[in-house]
């Protein structure tokens, strides 16, 4: 088949678009907001492009929805394509401003509350440089699934074949509250954090458990003051309210500490948690500008 009749089964260039950022974000939701439109364009936008494939792309599971195997493996392709378009139109139009797009797969709440922050220190060293930041929880094979140059996630010993990567972040967990569940100057025994609820969050199964055996309490924690979110950054914002303590990773809450929005009102010493690591695909260790990422990821880490 010639390219000319090839062209001819082109999907449709909104329900595209649609498609890619609904597949980037793993949600529709927060596609819509990307694009600027409704959640109810993106589902509608999706929609016709499986009919115009014939083959789901997503699991719509509740509200939820999930990539099917055909949504995945189409993902990278529509990545690759719209970044080539754009940039093609960048040429058409004269600019030349983006030299490259780089793609960081990161986890919600380190996006949010640690790389954001700092991000615009590394666009000012690369100003031609086009940075796409997608957050996700997936694990790495399906993330590069959707495609990117960067992911960061945290180690936990078990690692895929197929990456580089190097630890640059390690956080200690400490309980944390907001002054208005318990005042600062009242110091909390040990015994007391049982008649409180416990903030937690499935991204982060298991981890008042460990920090009960950490701090040497027997007995577990008591299911009835558990209070669970699905993203870490809900529990968190949920501890800032008032409705609950939190184990609060120091390098992500040290506006709220330093501000205190944020107390420890226990004196215990940090859990050494899981560290944050950078993982980028086998073969691309010679592309200067995400060497350079990584070092600038470790420099802003230590500093």
């Amino acid at each position: 088949m010639d390219k000319s009749s090839s062209r001819a089964h082109l999907p449709p260039l909104t329900a595209l678009r649609s498609f890619e950022a609904a597949a980037r974000s793993g949600s529709f939701t927060q596609a819509a907001a990307v694009l600027g439109v409704t959640h109810g364009a993106v589902s509608r936008q999706v929609k016709v492009l499986e009919e115009w494939a014939g083959v789901a792309l997503f699991d719509r599971v509740g509200k939820r929805v999930r990539l099917t195997a055909a949504g995945r493996r189409f993902a990278a392709h529509a990545t690759e394509a719209l970044d080539d378009l754009a940039l093609a139109g960048q040429t058409l139009r004269g600019t030349g401003a983006v030299a490259r797009v780089l793609t960081i797969n990161a986890l919600p709440t380190f996006a949010m509350r640690w790389l954001l922050p700092r991000l615009s220190d590394f666009q000012s060293r690369h100003p031609a440089v086009e940075l796409r930041l997608v957050t996700s929880v997936d694990p790495l094979g399906r993330a590069k699934a959707a495609g990117f140059d960067i992911a960061v996630r945290r180690e936990t010993g078990r690692v895929p074949s197929g990456y580089r990567h190097a630890a640059f972040l390690w956080e200690k967990e400490v309980p944390v509250c907001s002054p208005a569940l318990i005042a600062p100057a009242k110091a909390l025994s040990l015994a007391d954090l049982r008649r409180f609820p416990l903030l937690a969050a499935d991204t982060r199964p298991g981890a008042w458990d460990r920090w009960f055996v950490h701090a040497g309490l027997e007995g577990g924690v008591d299911a009835a003051v558990l209070r669970r979110f699905d993203h870490f950054y809900l529990a968190l914002q949920a501890a800032v309210d008032g409705l609950g303590l939190v184990l609060g990773p120091l390098p992500l809450i040290a506006d709220e500490i330093r501000t205190k929005r944020l107390i420890c009102p226990i004196d215990v010493p940090g859990l050494l948690a899981d560290p944050y690591s950078w993982f980028m695909p086998e073969g691309r260790s010679d592309d200067p500008l995400l060497a350079d990422f990584v070092d600038w990821l470790a420099r802003s880490a230590a500093g």
